[in-house]
């Protein structure tokens, strides 16, 4: 039982692979673009992230560079904001958006923003859900259905996890929108180029929500638990 050879997956998951396959080409298409525009402020990225912390009162957050094309994160468990370094080094508007957009985070951490904190325990979870649901699925498939009932649930928690992801970036890029012009990390008449940056990003975050929830619902549909098959 390989999904990827079962007409069914493809026909449910197809506008899943659309959205994700447009969300990935404007994120690179817009970022390359405003990476070619260097801020007013001349602010490298990670003085941009520092700057908007500093003047939030946060200075227990260290800023690091790290391997990979917007590889960028922050890590609430140990207060460390890590970027790229196409976002560290460079003094573009693009950069300055992404950095600040996790500096956003650590707001949110700083501040006990309760989406947040969901995700952060959903984690170690999803990590193992994300391994185990399939195992489950074809050890039911093959044996036991109850099994197969546990991998729906452990798949459901990665739909959750998805979906908690939302408005946590959502409120990321938010409050960076803000406090980019408000801290003088970048002009108002360049707020609207940084920001285009932050929602391309965040259309990645839908396409994932939405490959989540078809994902569940095509293993549903083939173990018979909706639509009534059994097959």
């Amino acid at each position: 039982m390989f999904a990827f050879l079962d007409p069914m997956y493809l026909m449910i998951m197809l506008p899943a692979f659309i959205l994700a396959g447009i969300a990935s080409a404007k994120t690179k298409g817009t970022f390359n673009k405003y990476s070619r525009i260097t801020a007013g402020s001349r602010l490298t990225g990670a003085q941009a992230a520092q700057q908007m912390l500093h003047r939030s009162g946060i200075y227990n957050v260290e800023i690091n560079r790290v391997r990979g094309f917007l590889s960028d994160h922050y890590n609430p468990m140990n207060r460390t904001l890590n970027l790229s370094p196409d976002v560290y080094d460079s003094r573009s508007l693009s950069a300055i958006g992404v950095a600040c957009h996790e500096a956003g985070h650590a707001l949110q951490h700083a501040n006990g923003y309760a989406p947040l904190k969901f995700r952060s325990a959903l984690v170690p979870i999803t990590q193992f859900s994300s391994h185990a649901a399939i195992f489950f699925i074809i050890l039911g498939a093959l044996m036991n259905p109850f099994m197969a009932k546990i991998g729906i649930i452990l798949l459901a928690v990665g739909v959750v996890f998805a979906l908690v992801t939302l408005p946590v970036e959502w409120d990321a890029s938010a409050r960076a929108k803000r406090q980019m012009v408000s801290d003088g990390i970048v002009m108002p008449s360049e707020a609207a180029a940084a920001g285009k940056v932050l929602d391309a990003a965040f259309l990645t975050y839908v396409a994932g929500a939405v490959s989540a929830i078809l994902t569940l619902l095509y293993w549903m549909m083939r173990l018979g638990l909706l639509g009534g098959r059994d097959d």
